[in-house]
């Protein structure tokens, strides 16, 4: 299991060996070539959203310019509810454009 920094959480994010292998699986254009991303799009997002679709999910987003002729990169994290003490990584993947989700908070 790895466990990543995230300051906007004001804690760790952890990705355990199984969600390692659903993102490598699911979504190869971002793992292993880019898992560093991961950590970065944690540790300093362009913008976090709650997903819309699942409560308790936040997306950490993240542009790259080098990514692909320019990508987001989206990390979904879920929080443990009600305490929000402990987070993990669901999925992360490379999009085009930003998913679906009310804005929590924007870089200014």
């Amino acid at each position: 299991m790895n466990r990543f920094p995230c300051p906007y959480l004001h804690g760790d994010v952890d990705l355990t060996d199984e969600r390692e292998r659903h993102i490598a699986a699911h979504h190869p254009d971002i793992v292993p070539e880019h898992s560093h991303r991961i950590a970065e799009t944690l540790a300093d997002p362009d913008e976090v959203r709650a997903d819309s679709d699942y409560p308790n999910t936040r997306l950490f987003l993240r542009w790259y310019d080098d990514l692909r002729a320019g990508k987001y990169v989206t990390v979904a994290v879920v929080s443990d509810q009600p305490s929000g003490t402990r987070h993990w990584i669901v999925t992360a993947f490379v999009a085009r454009k930003p998913p679906r989700g009310d804005i929590e908070w924007k870089r200014p």
